[in-house]
């Protein structure tokens, strides 16, 4: 049984080759071997949401997927969101203009989030945005501003 396996994957358009423990999880790849902590770890049980990322266009649990399994995928992180020259990605704009910041530990997953959304579903309406996030929890806001945020970004319609 091999305890170490070489993967190759492409995290915010950069491609990667690494050798890894077999059972790490994505989410410490992430943080520890290529240092992108915008993902964070909350539960580690796959409920909170806070370790969201996109794996080859749809949202994932970082944290309970194992490295090995991201062999070949293509992921975005938070840090992947940024456009080259520093410029906010208008998701990350809209939710700093509708106050749906906080302490801000659970917004790299609520932005994937309802990245996935609008691009599934350009124009959802309060419960379909409501339904979508369902799986991030916030322990700091009340979630409106984070709805509103979203609405927002489809009346933009950025998908």
């Amino acid at each position: 049984m091999a305890r170490e396996q070489q993967i190759k994957l492409t995290v915010n358009g950069r491609s990667y080759e690494k050798t890894v423990p077999a059972r790490l999880s994505l989410a410490d790849f992430l943080r520890d071997h290529l240092h992108l902590t915008g993902t964070h770890l909350g539960c580690e049980h796959g409920v909170c949401g806070a370790c969201t990322i996109s794996m080859n266009g749809r949202s994932a649990r970082s944290c309970l997927a194992l490295a090995v399994q991201a062999d070949g995928a293509e992921i975005v992180t938070i840090e992947g969101l940024r456009a080259e020259d520093g410029t906010r990605h208008p998701m990350q704009q809209l939710f700093l203009e509708n106050f749906a910041l906080q302490c801000g530990y659970c917004t790299p997953g609520f932005l994937i989030t309802a990245i996935e959304l609008l691009r599934d579903n350009p124009k959802p309406t309060e419960h379909e945005v409501r339904e979508a996030i369902s799986g991030n929890l916030c322990r700091c806001s009340g979630y409106q501003a984070i709805v509103d945020a979203i609405l927002a970004a489809s009346r933009l319609e950025l998908a």
